[in-house]
């Protein structure tokens, strides 16, 4: 899966000459380290990758594409003009990176630039007039197949639209009008005030991005920063003050304290404090970070363990003139516990008893590489995790077990087999092809399963690589019932490539190239690629697949088929399917808030299909009336909170508002999970009845 960088894709577009008053953002240059590794990602991708893909002028032109995309996704940012002029250079890149020249992805993110603060300054000027909500006109939400606009005219009507339609979402959602131009002022001003932060990494990130990907999906660059956040994300700890940080209005506000972390154990920090300076060490001077943007603020504070920080603090509760307070804290290991696996238990009615349903949620499969590399017997890693939380679940005697894998995008393939070890033990789990056709068959050397028990796993489209090499080996084993939507159909194999210990830099400049090297395999000798892992019992999902996914990429890996590996599967769970389908089909039929659910996808399938919104104010309020009362029939049947839309974006509201919203759906019933762990009930107490009738026909048997 790859990481998702912020850029404004949703803004922008008008001529220059109307705005010629506005100040230009400021000019971004490629830096010589830039261009280097460029040139050297190029080197290494044209040979190394899983498929080679020569860097020539059919490349040059993909990159081209793609790194246009990236920045007007929905085309309502460059003019045709625009698009024409660039297309002069499109088989040009490939003879500008092998001769460290990035004048063309500046130049075009330059333009980029100026159509935002032009885009965003017309949109402000719109504020000042009324809309006319009684007439017929829709909104196009969907425009990533639509033609650029010809001209100043065609944008400038693209845009009335646009901000129309953002009006009348605060208006349905209960705003006046003063707090409606207000709040939409604000916003569009944010967004411009972007346009003049961006930096030349910015620039250059997105454009390795266009490149990576246009050799396969799932090949990705990473910057320094990137690269960092990368390694946090797999050894889920970094050497901060644990805060959890967001900016608002310009300020670094605290979001979040994280448990025993410097900044909650100091007494001295809450939520909603701002940070206004960060100084290093004891001493060492004070610089104001107001209006800085949050990565580099964020940058400022960690630091290596036992190192100061001091922070100018304007208190949660103080006006902008209020007074300020230092503070010292010292940095230490921060552990990221909520991206840990962890556990519940769940109580399933099952007739006149009921069943207890062990769940652990895995969202990543996180490893910290460097610390198993340099023995640390301690290391953070996935399996061992789960491993202990599977110990803890055995002591509660609960009767299965249901791992969550939604919306894991994977991690760790080591991780993946020997998670898989935990319920099969000994044997293959995966197989492997590299670019030279051989075939390695990845096993688990566990000797035997830590758990023997009722097992599922509940996947969703975003369940991904790791997650389909686990749920694939756990389903051909027979081991346990897969449940959910197809996933994500991400059959290949990465390794990260330091750019810099390549050329034996020092320091960190070149970054780091995530390649794909390898495809796998099940071991029944499908695979995963574009397919995904098709669970047994199926469960309705949100996403498009036509959108997310790997049927999403015109440049996916075909499917393919390869000899199965020699493992022994069970036929247990295979025997138990039509029951299990019987049961859950007869559950769901009587359920009010699974039915409610499969209402709201097919309303949500309805609109994507749709594409438009009326921008009538009439015709939407009848659609908001049926929706909202959807909404208040199923908070009051699961006691839940009316999460309704008021049409404000994440910021707009006040701290403890947003706060409050994100939990609300934190403690929203998962009627998903609820339906999955009555699945794994099922699967227990089936096997329970196979394993006593079998036991009867035993003894039986030995009286004769």
């Amino acid at each position: 899966m790859r990481i998702a960088y912020f850029f404004l894709g949703a803004f922008l577009a008008i001529a220059q000459s109307a705005y010629a008053e506005v100040a230009s953002p400021p000019a971004l240059a490629p830096l010589k380290r830039q261009a280097q590794a460029a040139e050297l990602s190029a080197q290494f991708l044209s040979r190394y990758s899983y498929k080679p893909v020569p860097l020539d002028d059919a490349l040059s032109a993909r990159i081209m594409d793609g790194f246009i995309k990236s920045l007007d996704s929905d085309r309502m940012l460059f003019l045709q003009a625009d698009i024409d002029g660039f297309m002069s250079d499109r088989s040009e890149i490939d003879d500008a990176i092998e001769d460290k020249d990035l004048k063309i992805p500046f130049a075009i993110f330059k333009v980029y630039q100026q159509r935002v603060v032009d885009r965003m300054n017309y949109a402000r000027t719109l504020l000042k007039q009324d809309f006319d909500f009684s007439a017929q006109e829709n909104y196009s939400l969907l425009r990533d197949k639509e033609p650029w606009p010809q001209s100043e005219a065609e944008s400038n009507e693209l845009w009335r639209k646009r901000v129309k339609s953002d009006w009348l979402r605060l208006k349905l959602g209960g705003q006046n009008e003063s707090a409606i131009r207000e709040t939409l002022d604000k916003r569009y001003e944010n967004t411009l005030e972007r346009a003049y932060k961006f930096k030349s990494d910015d620039v250059f990130q997105s454009f390795m991005d266009a490149y990576a990907t246009s050799i396969d999906p799932h090949t990705d660059y990473f910057g320094a920063a990137a690269s960092a956040d990368f390694n946090v994300s797999m050894k889920l700890s970094l050497f901060g003050i644990g805060a959890v940080l967001q900016e608002r209005d310009d300020y670094t506000t605290i979001r979040e304290l994280v448990p025993g972390g410097p900044a909650q154990l100091s007494g001295k920090l809450a939520v909603g404090d701002r940070i206004t300076g960060v100084g290093q060490g004891k001493d060492g001077a004070m610089k104001d970070v107001v209006g800085t943007r949050l990565d580099e603020v964020v940058q400022m504070i960690r630091g290596k363990k036992g190192s100061v920080v001091r922070l100018d603090i304007l208190p949660a509760d103080a006006g902008a003139e209020g007074t300020h307070r230092v503070i010292s804290l010292v940095r230490d290991k921060i552990s990221l516990d909520k991206q840990a696996a962890r556990k519940t238990v769940l109580s399933v009615k099952m007739g006149d008893g009921t069943r207890k349903i062990g769940i652990i949620t895995l969202p990543v499969f996180y490893e910290d590489f460097e610390a198993k590399r340099k023995g640390d017997k301690d290391y953070k890693s996935a399996s061992r995790d789960v491993a202990k939380l599977l110990g803890e679940l055995s002591e509660e005697k609960v009767d299965s077990v249901l791992i969550d894998l939604r919306n894991n995008g994977g991690g760790s393939l080591d991780e993946a087999i020997d998670l898989t070890g935990l319920f099969i033990g000994n044997g293959p789990v995966v197989q492997q092809r590299g670019s030279d056709g051989k075939v390695e068959v990845r096993s688990s050397d566990l000797a035997a399963p830590i758990w023997t028990g009722p097992v599922g796993v509940l996947i969703n489209r975003g369940s991904a690589s790791a997650s389909e090499i686990f749920a694939a080996a756990i389903q051909d084993y027979g081991r346990g019932v897969i449940v959910g939507e197809p996933s994500f159909g991400k059959g290949t194999v990465q390794t990260v490539v330091d750019l810099d210990r390549i050329v034996r830099n020092s320091k960190p400049e070149l970054g780091e190239l995530k390649v794909t090297i390898a495809q796998f395999f099940r071991v029944n000798g499908g695979t995963t690629q574009l397919h995904g892992v098709t669970p047994d019992i199926g469960l309705p999902g949100l996403s498009d697949p036509t959108s997310f996914g790997e049927t999403s990429y015109d440049n996916a890996l075909p499917w393919a088929q390869i000899k199965p590996a020699k493992y022994t599967a069970a036929d247990t769970v295979t025997t138990l399917l039509p029951t299990l389908q019987s049961r859950h089909d007869a559950r769901i039929e009587s359920d009010p808030d699974f039915q409610r659910l499969i209402k709201d996808i097919a309303d949500l399938k309805a609109q994507r299909e749709k594409g438009i919104v009326s921008l009538n104010e009439a015709e939407r309020r009848k659609e908001a009336t049926a929706r909202e009362k959807r909404f208040k029939d199923r908070a009051q049947a699961s006691g839940g909170e009316d999460l309704g839309d008021d049409g404000l974006e994440a910021g707009e509201r006040s701290l403890s508002a947003d706060i409050a919203i994100e939990n609300a759906r934190k403690n929203a019933k998962d009627v998903l999970l609820d339906e999955a762990a009555a699945i794994v009930a099922d699967e227990a107490d089936l096997q329970q009845g196979v394993l006593k009738a079998a036991t009867k026909e035993s003894g039986n048997t030995n009286g004769k």
